[in-house]
């Protein structure tokens, strides 16, 4: 193998290795120290790469793109390259739970004498053309021919990558702690560029340049949404609110960020992804809208007063087109809570009050009511109280709705983009217990490999009939020692 003297910053196997290095430690001084280091070795363009990278991102957050390699083509490709049998990955999986370390073993075992052959560049360059090719297969080759020269490390990451999330113990405000480090500029600054850009690989080369207070939001680029934090009781809500705060319902729907543009209208979902063909009767009430803004919200199924359960409004998801009978069946509304940008002002710094007030104003001028606009828009009432014991009654006001509980809100509380604080507050209540059969279950990832973290359950059919039937999976709410395969007979 090359020495690291003969490595280049912009190669694969650099990156790898300072990526080995970066999961070597525990302490977050230290690993921003090895990314700092490594990003002040690279030009622009590599440097814009390998921030992705690190944040565990194939592409830019506000680039829609995506590989969509999943696990079977993975694992062919590395069996493909490597001349592995395919019935051999099973225990390798078992043993190591990541496939990128199960990539590096199959590597080092088959292609020892590879030297470094990809770059940074060159893994862009792979990654955009899985993008663009259609077919289980046809991506399959293109992985093989992009593998069949790599080393091992080189093999690990790219693979890595494609499984979206590289599991060196590295969050995306880490990485922008350590931009911020490199190139002397302040953290605050770095991760507003990156929140309002949606490219954490822009904000390291304006960091570089100290061009980050040049930054300007641009439309059609979604915001990560701000989240809410579980409160676990009245006395909870009191603790942390001031002596007076808004009470929203809490839908059960799907969390999406309108934005609206002269006339132009695209919807986000809670993972940035465009979904406006989902919803396409929601597309006009949207656009009546008299500014150009953001509005963040979600989306429910309802038949005029009347709220659908969420299994309605899950058949819309997933799907490229909606039917007429579908639309019929399965209508929804837009619910507005919060304005996020309007008038070419970024308001996310104003207090809730505020942009809640501008949010009244704009959907007012539209033609509603304030609380009810024409058609497939509403706004989310938002009511002031100042006491939490009258929160019990509006509760169960909120579950007589249809809706899941109560949102709880500091009104002088900033918008934070990708943030879950104690400005927001949500309360539901725990549902009735259900005895299940555990039919299935499922090995953990990385390092939790050891542990059976997705159970699958079960009921029976009747008290008749033994026969069972899965009702669903959970993935969270077990500790590490419950899930672990010793406790487990």
């Amino acid at each position: 193998m090359r020495s690291s003297e003969s490595l280049t910053a912009n190669s694969l196997e650099s990156f790898a290795r300072t990526a080995e290095a970066v999961a070597a430690t525990t302490k977050k001084l230290e690993k921003a120290a090895l990314l700092e280091g490594y990003f002040r070795q690279l030009d622009d363009e590599d440097l814009a790469r390998s921030a992705r990278y690190f944040a565990g991102q194939q592409f830019a957050l506000s680039d829609a793109r995506t590989t969509n390699v999943g696990s079977r083509i993975l694992s062919e490709a590395m069996t493909s390259a490597t001349g592995a049998s395919p019935e051999s990955l099973g225990a390798r999986y078992a043993r190591w739970g990541d496939a990128g370390d199960v990539a590096f073993e199959l590597f080092v075992e088959a292609k020892p004498e590879n030297e470094p052959s990809l770059t940074l560049a060159k893994t862009e360059d792979v990654l955009a053309q899985l993008s663009l090719t259609r077919g289980k297969k046809a991506k399959t080759e293109l992985l093989t021919g992009a593998l069949s020269k790599a080393t091992a490390l080189e093999a690990k990451y790219l693979v890595k990558l494609l499984s979206g999330d590289l599991r060196i113990g590295l969050r995306e405000g880490l990485v922008e702690d350590a931009i911020a480090r490199a190139f002397k500029q302040p953290l605050a600054e770095v991760s507003l560029a990156n929140m309002l850009r949606g490219n954490i690989g822009e904000a390291a080369v304006r960091a570089r340049a100290g061009a980050l207070r040049e930054v300007e939001m641009r439309l059609f680029h979604p915001l990560k949404f701000m989240l809410a934090t579980p409160a676990s009781d009245l006395a909870d809500i009191a603790r942390t609110m001031p002596d007076e705060f808004f009470v929203e319902d809490k839908f059960d729907g799907i969390r999406a960020q309108a934005h609206v543009q002269k006339g132009r209208v695209a919807i986000f979902s809670r993972t940035l992804d465009e979904i406006s063909v989902r919803f396409p009767e929601l597309l006009e009430p949207l656009a009546a809208l008299p500014t150009d803004l953001i509005v963040d919200g979600e989306i429910i199924a309802a038949r005029g007063e009347e709220i659908l359960p969420f299994s309605n409004l899950q058949k819309r998801l997933g799907r490229k087109t909606v039917s007429e009978d579908l639309l019929a069946s399965t209508p929804v509304v837009f619910v507005a809570w919060d304005l996020l940008y309007a008038s070419d002002r970024v308001l996310i710094n104003d207090p809730l009050e505020s942009r809640r007030a501008k949010l009244e104003q704009i959907v007012s001028t539209a033609g509603g009511s304030g609380r009810l606009t024409a058609g497939a828009l509403r706004l989310s009432e938002a009511k002031r109280f100042g006491d939490v014991s009258a929160l019990d009654d509006e509760f169960d006001a909120a579950r007589a709705r249809g809706n899941e509980g109560l949102m709880i809100k500091d009104p002088s509380s900033f918008y934070k983009p990708g943030r879950r604080g104690r400005e927001w507050l949500k309360l539901k209540r725990a549902l009735a217990t259900l005895d299940v059969v555990v039919t299935t279950v499922e090995l953990g990832h990385g390092k939790r490999h050891h542990v059976l973290s997705d159970y699958t359950f079960a009921v029976r059919r009747s008290e008749d009939d033994p026969e069972l039937l899965n009702i669903g999976k959970a993935y969270s709410g077990l500790t590490d020692v419950c899930g672990s395969s010793s406790h487990v007979s």
